[in-house]
């Protein structure tokens, strides 16, 4: 039990080092694009509608080792400004992250502005910039920790001090992005549409470490995003997306397309149906699934490891699972009723 107990640990802490890629890399998700947020602030309000809501819950190598549980929540609320084609957005971020035996959790609570500035009186096309700032908090569970002062003569004594300097098993700090994004209608009708962005997160470079160490800040991270969505024809288009972000000497590439048929009147569908998958270079393929059943979507995707850490992890990665409410609100101001507004 006791060499079980330990190669499960050796096994969490090695898929942990490869997850992370340093110390102060951001956690992910394969359903980035369900997360806008924490991709870009300038991407919230991008949608097709006046409220959205996201839900994303990973749980990854769960099946053979305690590893990582996370859970994203963003919610937006989009509204013309004025008389004119811009609009503004607040958003709010919630972000809750658990790993490993001695349950190292995240939780972040940032709420978000961003405004769109119309760049054209004909057809849909704003430059977007957002904000996101606000409190995180990370926390251990101490009892669960064992450390080489704890054990005498092979035999381990939980009474035995840790011998770790750090005071508290937790600690908090303020956090900021910021971001700039590009969208717009093309093709004919404008029925096409495709965005593009840059974003630059922990601009202020908190501190991240129990020890409240000043040389352990957080390395700043930039995300570039891309997304476009190419008609077919009335009945079905493809969504492709991509992110490529990098902190300190870590970096991520994700990218990938879903084709979606709509079922019933293009119009207004019964459901749409969205099939296809992405690829975390160097980590994982991810397949993926999505029903709209307005206003209300369902996602499912896993992570198949292709990495060198396959054979540890047996190929398994993580299972995410997504659900997502869009709508229009009942106001005379509603986007619903302007063909000039932020969409995707």
């Amino acid at each position: 039990m006791v060499l079980r107990k330990t190669y499960k640990i050796l096994v969490t802490l090695m898929l942990a080092l490869a997850w992370l890629g340093s110390p102060a890399q951001d956690i992910h998700f394969s359903q980035f694009y369900e997360a806008p947020l924490l991709r870009n602030p300038s991407l919230a309000g991008i949608f097709t509608g006046d409220i959205r809501a996201q839900l994303v819950y990973r749980d990854q190598w769960n099946s053979f080792t305690n590893a990582f549980r996370s859970g994203s929540f963003n919610a937006e609320y989009k509204l013309p400004v004025g008389l004119g084609d811009d609009f503004i957005t607040a958003g709010f971020q919630m972000l809750f992250d658990r790993a490993g035996t001695a349950a190292l959790t995240t939780t972040q609570l940032l709420p978000a502005i961003n405004y769109h500035k119309s760049l054209s009186s004909e057809r849909s096309m704003y430059l977007s910039v957002g904000f996101m700032g606000g409190w995180v908090q990370k926390r251990i569970d101490r009892s669960k920790i064992t450390t080489d002062n704890q054990f005498v003569g092979g035999a381990f004594n939980p009474a035995l001090n840790d011998g770790e300097s750090f005071a508290n098993a937790n600690y908090s700090y303020l956090d900021g992005s910021v971001g700039a994004s590009f969208n717009t209608g093309f093709g004919k009708d404008n029925k096409n549409v495709l965005f593009f962005g840059a974003a630059y997160h922990h601009l202020n470079r908190p501190t991240n470490s129990f020890y409240r160490s000043e040389a352990a800040a957080l390395n700043p991270k930039w995300v570039f995003s891309g997304g476009v969505k190419l008609n077919v024809n009335d009945q079905a288009f493809f969504n492709i997306q991509a992110d490529h972000s990098q902190q300190g000497g870590a970096t991520e590439t994700i990218g990938g397309a879903m084709y979606a048929y709509k079922f019933g009147d293009p119009e207004d569908p019964d459901y749409v149906l969205h099939l296809g998958a992405f690829l975390r270079f160097k980590d994982a393929l991810i397949p993926a699934i999505k029903i709209d059943y307005q206003p209300f979507s369902i996602g499912l995707s896993y992570d198949v490891n292709v990495s060198q850490l396959r054979t540890a992890s047996q190929g398994r990665g993580g299972f995410e699972l997504s659900v997502s409410y869009i709508g229009f609100l009942n106001r005379d101001n509603s986007s619903k009723y302007r063909i000039i507004c932020p969409r995707f």
